[in-house]
């Protein structure tokens, strides 16, 4: 049923604005867009942006959306290299008014029942979560159910670190170490007797390394959900 929503849903195009982009931290930037009226998605969704403006061989790229429709922008964080590819180049070049195209949303990378979930992001990874953390918030109470976000980064660069500091939706626990994170993966799934939905996203081996951790530890398949960023430039 998936493959056939996100088979329709690639078919809706949609022409977004370009309104201003910030750096991040080091090599990590945001751009936003004007969302346009009926453009919708489920948080933790992503897109394929096509690059308009000029002709480039892979004008292309899925990125995921980190924003909420209720925030009425259309967010996307990207890390950006000092040799960045023609499509991040392309990127950078946008001025105020200027159009992206973005297709879909697509993806089912989303909690969709009230089950107890760990959410793992390594890296640029945290971009899903940012967007489902806002619409936690957004519910306008704390969600009666065991949540925690594990967010590793070896650089401890923490994007978006100000903005989950605030929250009160779940806990975060900010990780440097593959070791610490799967001490804290192992905690929770003792404490969730396998009962716990889990959401990984990262880079590709990450996301690998750690499905094979959780189904050596008895999760389902069906219980794991998985994000794996290309590390493109």
């Amino acid at each position: 049923m998936s493959f056939l929503k996100d088979t329709f849903a690639i078919l809706k195009k949609s022409d977004l604005s370009f309104l201003k982009r910030y750096k991040e931290t080091d090599g990590v930037y945001t751009f936003l867009f004007e969302k346009e009226k009926d453009l919708t998605w489920h948080a933790g969704q992503h897109g394929l942006f096509t690059i308009t403006h000029r002709k480039i061989k892979k004008a292309t790229r899925p990125l995921t959306v980190a924003s909420t429709p209720a925030e009425n922008v259309v967010k996307i964080t990207t890390a950006i290299s000092d040799k960045p590819s023609e499509f991040k180049k392309a990127l950078l070049e946008l001025e105020e008014g200027m159009k992206i195209r973005m297709n879909g949303p697509v993806g089912s990378f989303y909690p969709n029942d009230n089950s107890p979930a760990l959410f793992i992001a390594g890296g640029i990874g945290i971009t899903p979560f940012r967007a489902i953390v806002k619409h936690m918030e957004a519910e306008g109470n704390r969600i009666e159910k065991q949540v925690r976000l594990l967010y590793l980064d070896s650089g401890k660069s923490y994007i978006y670190k100000d903005e989950f500091d605030k929250q009160t939706s779940m806990d975060v626990t900010y990780l440097a170490s593959r070791d610490e994170l799967y001490q804290e993966m192992d905690k929770f799934i003792t404490s969730n007797n396998n009962n716990a939905k889990y959401f990984i996203a990262g880079s590709k081996s990450m996301v690998e390394s750690i499905t094979s951790h959780l189904k050596s530890n008895g999760i389902l398949k069906r219980n794991i959900k998985k994000d794996a960023f290309m590390g493109i430039n």
